[in-house]
């Protein structure tokens, strides 16, 4: 069990192979003989922020987090109790490797078709300088417009969901996490559901997600909306695959602190549209998956907070076992 000391402060993971724990980690070998499953969950109902001793950085002292009290059942109960909360968390792991699989395929797909022009007829089709006869080559924001539309998160409904940095994954297209406005105070973006949400800050952490819900988010995101339904699944290939966040890095504007993705450069990236038939048997294929996608993750999140019930009262005894 590994738990942030330093920044997320506080966040706690189950690993059961192998790892190398970073120095502004704590990490847990020795459970007294005690269901480390089931210390994992205790401590995931435990509040170690107000135990944050840092300025700038959140910092926690395990000097202070030894000598804190909980409740300790006997062996039988420990393992009913993580049984039924793995329970959940096993589904959620599955409905993951689910999502991984479909944006796996969307990026292979991507990749056949577009990159080594192995798409179907191809055998037929002649190419000419790097174009396929009846294919067009256009830039990316011929495809998609980046949206700067500002917003005060007080003009917005407390429950309206607030997406940060913090909250897109890399790799991943499928937005699982996000806050809510009252969370927050300086102006935001707002954003529609279906939207290209690109993290602008250290653009190579390739943190690019697909917006299943409408809401608001940092300033600090490219929001980009596509022009036309048909194109939406090419721009969306298109805007998370590898080479595109590789070039976009590569020319990224050197801030003070960090680099920073340019719009003006994101939008003259070159993309290959191919004829109709083609274009809307891929965008079929992609509609589908990220259709998918966001009933996969909607899914995790009712799960997650019906877990996220479940666990204090099974923890202080208030559900019987």
């Amino acid at each position: 069990m590994v738990i942030g000391r330093k920044g997320t402060l506080g966040t706690v993971h189950y690993i059961d192979s192998d790892f190398w724990p970073h120095d502004t980690s704590l990490w847990v070998k020795d459970f007294k003989g005690n269901l480390p499953r089931y210390v994992y969950y205790v401590i995931r109902t435990m509040d170690f922020g107000r135990f944050d001793v840092g300025g700038a950085n959140p910092t926690l002292n395990p000097n202070h987090i030894h000598g804190l009290p909980i409740r300790i059942p006997d062996s039988s109960t420990q393992t009913r109790i993580a049984d039924i909360l793995s329970a959940y968390d096993d589904l959620i792991e599955n409905n993951n490797r689910r999502m991984a699989l479909l944006e796996e395929a969307i990026h292979l797909l991507y990749r056949e078709w577009f990159v080594y022009l192995r798409f179907p007829g191809h055998e037929r089709v002649k190419v000419v300088d790097g174009v396929p006869e009846g294919w067009t080559r256009v830039r990316l924001g011929e495809l998609v417009d980046e949206i700067r539309s500002g917003v005060k998160p007080q003009d917005v409904p407390a429950d309206t969901p607030y997406v940060g940095l913090e909250h897109i994954p890399r790799r991943c297209l499928a937005l699982q996490e996000w806050g809510y406005a009252s969370d927050v105070a300086s102006n935001k973006f707002r954003f529609d559901e279906s939207d290209i949400l690109f993290g602008k800050i250290r653009p190579y952490f390739h943190k690019v997600a697909v917006a299943p819900v409408a809401g608001i988010c940092s300033s600090d995101t490219i929001v980009m909306r596509s022009k036309a339904a048909s194109t939406f699944p090419l721009a969306v290939a298109v805007a998370s695959s590898s080479a595109f966040v590789d070039h976009i890095w590569q020319t990224a504007k050197i801030g003070a602190k960090m680099p920073r993705a340019n719009w003006k450069v994101m939008e003259q990236y070159p993309v290959l549209v191919p004829p109709s038939g083609l274009l809307s048997e891929f965008g079929g294929f992609v509609e589908r998956s990220i259709s998918l996608l966001r009933t996969l993750l909607l899914t995790n999140q009712r799960l997650r907070e019906a877990r996220d019930l479940l666990l204090p009262r099974l923890m202080n005894g208030s559900i019987a076992v």
